[in-house]
């Protein structure tokens, strides 16, 4: 039998936070091994856990999983919220990608040099590009696809969190959007995971982007001008 799934990251959200909503929303229990130095990253290439040298790592199954979308398709394969057919799931999947474009950008954020320039990028692209698509998909469907819960429904809630964050009002012109919201926020294991003292991360600080920097010996911005 297969153990406990263990997650390998930083102690921050980055591109494990989708994986981490996602286990979540399937009601599968994890631990967490975060990186904080050189040394453990080091030590997952020698072991050659970490195929093209980068994380997250996901052990499930009794295999070591790298490349989130090759994850995310994994687990949501696993619980039933990947679509009900190869239709479903081609449309889960570009919404999915849609979602986390955007998504990116904000993890960007804080290696960004011109911060002030990012967030309007963000903004930008959030009302013009993205949540017009999601507004309009939502109009009358209470899930993105087929009528039930997908992996593409918990990345655009985790989506619409992160841009509340930065701009509370930004939903104010996309009501479909913020009435999905309001339901998802319903399901009981998502109420749980949005509580204190859950396995969600908080918005990336100092330490989370200076420990990022260290154990991948990074001097200079990631991102901006």
């Amino acid at each position: 039998m297969a153990g406990k799934v263990v997650l390998h990251y930083f102690n921050g959200r980055g591109k494990m936070e989708s994986i981490r909503w996602l286990l979540t929303v399937a009601e599968v229990e994890f631990d967490e091994v975060f990186l904080t130095t050189r040394e453990q990253y080091e030590k997952l290439l020698s072991d050659g856990a970490l195929m093209f040298q980068q994380v997250p790592l996901v052990e499930i199954d009794g295999m070591k999983l790298i490349q989130t979308k090759a994850i995310l398709n994994y687990i949501a394969e696993k619980y039933n919220l990947h679509g009900k057919d190869l239709k479903d799931r081609v449309m889960v999947n570009m919404y999915s990608e849609g979602v986390m474009d955007l998504m990116e950008m904000i993890m960007m954020l804080p290696f960004s040099k011109d911060k002030n320039a990012q967030l309007e990028l963000i903004k930008t692209k959030a009302k013009s590009r993205y949540l017009p698509v999601f507004d309009k998909a939502l109009s009358g469907p209470i899930y993105l696809v087929g009528g039930k819960l997908s992996c593409a429904d918990v990345q655009l809630l985790e989506c619409t969190l992160m841009l509340e964050e930065k701009f509370p009002e930004i939903l104010a012109e996309f009501g479909n959007v913020k009435s999905f919201q309001g339901r998802m926020t319903r399901i009981p294991a998502i109420s749980r995971f949005l509580q204190p003292g859950s396995k969600r991360k908080p918005q990336p600080d100092e330490t989370y982007v200076k420990t990022i920097m260290e154990v991948f010996q990074i001097t200079a911005p990631l991102a901006g001008k």
